[in-house]
């Protein structure tokens, strides 16, 4: 059985190579927006070919943007018109069920690219050197930057994994490049003499995780601090968007890092409790497809969803882990 991860690799820059490196997603990231407002004007397109043949020449003169990354950026703006399409049909449907009266309002605007983060394509943007170095695609060509990493993805790498397209991370409060490549491992299949028994997880807001075993045993993993969090950061939310001065975005860029952290936090240590709790088991994970949607409640002023992010996010780290244990 093959599983995808992501080897996230610090990159060791000299400032010259910061200064290219963080040129190049900047310009990544304006084309980005040029594209989306090109695809909004001529119907809302979302057809990668279309958007390539409309843009590609405007991108690599307006912008001085490699060949193979100006390929990838009308792909990219053609995959996020894509999924906002599928969810105004799929909203169009609710409504037409009855389930919603409220329409989506996803594709009223040109879609908005803040981050910064940028795609390569291996063998194009990015290749592996020996000796832990790696070379990366910017505007000034390319640069040759030593990494550092956790000892097991590293070792992968140079066994000759299977490795597919690069993201580059900048983390602004540390000032650092990180290079988030996605490899493609084997992983062994269960068997019977391995997992003793089969565990089922719930997740929900109250308690962010509930195990349940065939012997009748459960296990609560409370979500009551973590809710609590997240409400204060919601209402924090509605407010500095509702006043909209720079001040207020730079402050939501802030509050939005700290919720993001806390979310992961949660789930990471209640993710690491469940596998070591039954680490002979296979975990079941309940089905969230359309979970917002199927839990939503239809009538009542206090009407939300009965899942939450927070839920979710813990369900797809219990997978995460149990599979690397």
């Amino acid at each position: 059985m093959k599983a995808t991860i992501t080897a996230k690799l610090k990159l060791n820059t000299t400032p010259q190579q910061f200064t290219a490196l963080r040129a190049t997603q900047l310009a990544y990231r304006d084309a980005l927006n040029y594209v989306s407002r090109y695809a909004f004007e001529h119907g809302k397109m979302s057809n990668k070919v279309g958007l390539q043949d409309g843009t590609y020449a405007e991108i690599r003169a307006r912008f001085g943007i490699p060949a193979q990354m100006a390929c990838s950026i009308p792909r990219q703006v053609g995959a996020t018109y894509k999924t906002l399409w599928t969810k105004v049909k799929q909203n169009a449907k609710a409504r037409k069920a009855g389930l919603t009266k409220k329409r989506y309002k996803g594709l009223d605007q040109a879609p908005k690219y803040v981050s910064p983060t940028l795609t390569y394509q291996l063998g194009h943007d990015y290749s592996f050197k020996t000796e832990h170095r790696v070379s990366i695609l910017t505007l000034r060509g390319r640069v040759i930057l030593p990494y550092t990493g956790y000892a097991g993805h590293v070792a992968l790498i140079g066994q000759g994994a299977h490795i597919g397209a690069a993201k580059l991370w900048y983390d602004k409060p540390h000032k650092h490049f990180y290079l988030l490549v996605s490899l493609e491992v084997e992983v062994a299949d269960p068997l019977p003499e391995t997992h003793k028994e089969v565990v089922g997880v719930d997740v929900g807001q109250r308690y962010l995780a509930v195990v349940a075993t065939p012997t009748n045993d459960a296990s609560f993993y409370a979500g009551k601090t973590a809710r609590a969090r997240t409400d204060h950061y919601a209402r924090l939310r509605k407010r500095l968007q509702k006043k909209g001065t720079r001040s207020a975005t730079r402050r939501l860029i802030v509050i939005s890092g700290r919720e993001r952290r806390l979310k992961q936090d949660r789930n990471h240590i209640i993710s690491r409790r469940i596998v070591e709790a039954h680490p002979q088991s296979l975990i079941g994970l309940e089905d969230l497809t359309a979970i917002r949607e199927r839990t939503r409640r239809k009538r009542g002023k206090k009407a939300r969803q009965g899942k939450d992010d927070v839920g979710e996010a813990a369900a797809q780290r219990i997978s995460s882990e149990s599979r690397n244990c």
